[in-house]
């Protein structure tokens, strides 16, 4: 009987992660202006990381900076952000002739841009609570 309160206990935790959903509120800051909007993709895998659509996909208006942008309904488990300041209002992200972004951007967990867009695992986190936070600082060229 024991053993079986044991095993009970340590499955718990396990399934209770199976049904978790949580929130995940993402400041971005750093924006050279209001004009715009800001538009975010939430990643769930490297697929198409950062310039596909993602898993979820929110342009919000800027009212205030930082802004906040909430993604809710999460899975636990790892996740990365691309973000893009979009000034012109086209929906997409804008470059140079020579691919330079003529647009601001930038990822989770802030990595050093060198020469092309960083890998998933560079800008993945967890989401394992019923609140996360993670800030993104803005790049502009």
């Amino acid at each position: 009987m024991l053993l079986l309160a044991v095993l009970g206990n340590l499955v718990w935790p396990f399934s209770a992660k199976a049904n978790f959903n949580g929130e995940l509120t993402v400041e971005i800051d750093g924006l050279k202006n209001k004009k715009g909007q800001v538009c975010i993709s939430l990643f769930a895998t490297s697929e198409g990381f950062p310039s596909d659509r993602g898993l979820q996909k929110q342009c919000s208006k800027i009212t205030a900076t930082p802004l906040d942008i909430t993604f809710e309904n999460l899975k636990a488990g790892n996740y990365a952000v691309a973000v893009f300041h979009d000034q012109n209002d086209d929906g997409t992200f804008n470059s140079n002739a020579f691919g330079i972004p003529e647009e601001g951007f930038g990822f989770s967990r802030n990595p050093e841009i060198r020469t092309s867009a960083p890998k998933f695992s560079e800008a993945a986190f967890l989401v394992a609570g019923p609140n996360t936070n993670i800030q993104i600082q803005l790049k502009y060229f």
